[in-house]
Order: structure tokens, then C-alpha cells, then sequence
């Protein structure tokens, strides 16, 4: 099915209730590699019964943490095959600190839709409020749908970011276990790219991909316990650019610039060449 812009840009989702508790955060950020060394105080923080500290990241997963069955590109206006989604970006904005367990409600509505020639950016906003109303956080997601371009719309910005022409201000290696994808798919997304090597293949990959959100939360936990003291409640903003695919078992490293009171940075992969999987990564601290 074609995309139908003025469909889908017109389009309001409806309301999406969801909850959450302790042990969905605990799970989430042991998905992450938290716990890594269960003597350090700045890891348990991430894994205190009740009330973990909560990374922001978790706004990525919240809404869909439950859910058991491969998602779906389906609505409004747009209606794509899964194996030829790929996500773009993904940001967040916090209020405050996250609640370590809440009940909230989640509205999505499409802000922009590109025309790349082949592919098409699908550029979704998310407001999730509290039951009294009150904003917990926003997120800006886009997502590649390869073959769905050439609709005749405008092609959009374009998102290259050119990184300090300096040496990095800091550089923190997170390796990735051979399992991470497996750990990180219990946290909702049962895309089968990340798990089933015969689902990857037909996609076009030698072996099953690392989700792009954990790559997302990693680097986001990595900064927070480098620069922010393993405070995650001094992050405000924190978003990034999927640029380039991570296989478990790998090793990322995140170079990372100090900009005025923000950091910006590029992830890569320094075994491949340093292929760069994650681009215009900047975090904003409270």
C-alpha cells in the first residue's frame, strides 16, 4: 500500500494506555548491561528493588514493554512490510526524573513525512502524560522504509552532522555480548531481524542485528556513568541517529565532544573499520 501523505500527516493516533513497574525498568536496564560489576554502588543504582534510578532510554520501550508479538508499520495513511523498516532516529525529552513504576498514556501523531527517491523517513512525535496530565516526556522517533519512496514528496533536511575536527574529549569503549539482542528483545520489541538468522538473511544481513534502541540505551547509560556521575536524573535531552548496524558480540566505542554545556558524539565500531552505527549522538544535562 502506497503511503497517503495527507492521510497519515492528518492523522492523531488514538491514546495508548500503558503501565509499568520496578522490575520492567530492572530488566530493561540489565538489557543494557547493567549490573556489568554488581560491587559497584553506580551500577546498583540501576537495579534497587522498588526504585531503580531510571534512564531515560526507557521512554523508547515503555508503551510496548509487554507485548510478545513481532510489531507492525500500520497506520493512517501507512502500511509497510516490517522487513523494510529500518529505524532513523530516536530522541527524548524528560520532565524530571522518571517514576521507577507508573501508569501514563501515550499520544502519537506523524509531524513529517520525506520522499527520499527509494525510501521514505516517516518522522513521528509522542507525548506520554501522567494520570493528572502532567508531561513525563516526549519523544522524536523517524523510521527508513526502504522500496517506499518516490510518492512525489518533498525530500526533506538532510542529517549529516560533521563531528569537531579535534580529538575527542572522551572516549568510552561498551562491549556488547554475544546474547544482547536476545536480553534486549524481552524488553518488547520481538522484531525477528534481531533473533532469527534466517529473517536477517532475507533481509539482507549476515546474521541477526543488535536492535538499534539497545545500541541507543548503551551509549546513553555509558555517558550518563562517565560524564553525569551515574546520575540519571540529570539528563534532560538525550537522542542520536542509527547510522549503521552493531552484530552482538562486538565491541562500540563512543567518542564524545564537550559543546558548551551539551555533549555530542559519533558511536563506531572500531574491529570494522569504524564504521559509524550511531550519528549526531548529543546529550543535554539537566
Amino acid at each position: 500500500m502506497p503511503i497517503d501523505v495527507d492521510v497519515a500527516l492528518g492523522a492523531q493516533l488514538e491514546p495508548v494506555e500503558f503501565s509499568w513497574t520496578s522490575n520492567d525498568v530492572q530488566l530493561y536496564q540489565l538489557a543494557l548491561g547493567a549490573g556489568s560489576d554488581p560491587m559497584d554502588s553506580g551500577e546498583l543504582r540501576y537495579l534497587t528493588d522498588d526504585t531503580p534510578q531510571v534512564l531515560p532510554t526507557f521512554s523508547s520501550v515503555a508503551a510496548t514493554f509487554h507485548m510478545t508479538e513481532p510489531p507492525k508499520v500500520n497506520y493512517p495513511g501507512i502500511d509497510i512490510e516490517l522487513s523494510k523498516v529500518l529505524h532513523g532516529s530516536e530522541a527524548v525529552t524528560v520532565s524530571g526524573p522518571l517514576p521507577a513504576s507508573g501508569t501514563a498514556s501515550a499520544v502519537t501523531r506523524f509531524t513529517d513525512i520525506w520522499d527520499k527517491g527509494k525510501a521514505a523517513v516517516l518522522v513521528n512525535e509522542t507525548t506520554v502524560t501522567d494520570p493528572a496530565g502532567t508531561v513525563l516526556w516526549t519523544t522524536r522517533r523517524s523510521i527508513f522504509a526502504r522500496d517506499e519512496g518516490g510518492f512525489g514528496g518533498e525530500r526533506g533536511p538532510s542529517t549529516s552532522t560533521d563531528s569537531p575536527s579535534r580529538a575527542p574529549d572522551i572516549e568510552i569503549d561498551i562491549p556488547v555480548l554475544p546474547q544482547q539482542a536476545l536480553l534486549y528483545r524481552m524488553c518488547g520489541d520481538r522484531n525477528p531481524l534481531h533473533s532469527d538468522p534466517g529473517f536477517a538473511a532475507a533481509a539482507g544481513f549476515p546474521r541477526p542485528i543488535l536492535h538499534g534502541l539497545c545500541t541507543y540505551g548503551m551509549v546513553c547509560k555509558a555517558l550518563v556513568d562517565t560524564v553525569l556521575d551515574a546520575d540519571a536524573t540529570r539528563v534532560n535531552t538525550y537522542g542520536a541517529r542509527f547510522a549503521g548496524v552493531v552484530f552482538p558480540g562486538e565491541t562500540i566505542r563512543a567518542n564524545v565532544w564537550r559543546d558548551g554545556a551539551r555533549y555530542v558524539g559519533v558511536v563506531t565500531v572500531p574491529a570494522r573499520d569504524n564504521v559509524t552505527v550511531l550519528s549526531g549522538l548529543e546529550l543535554i544535562p539537566l
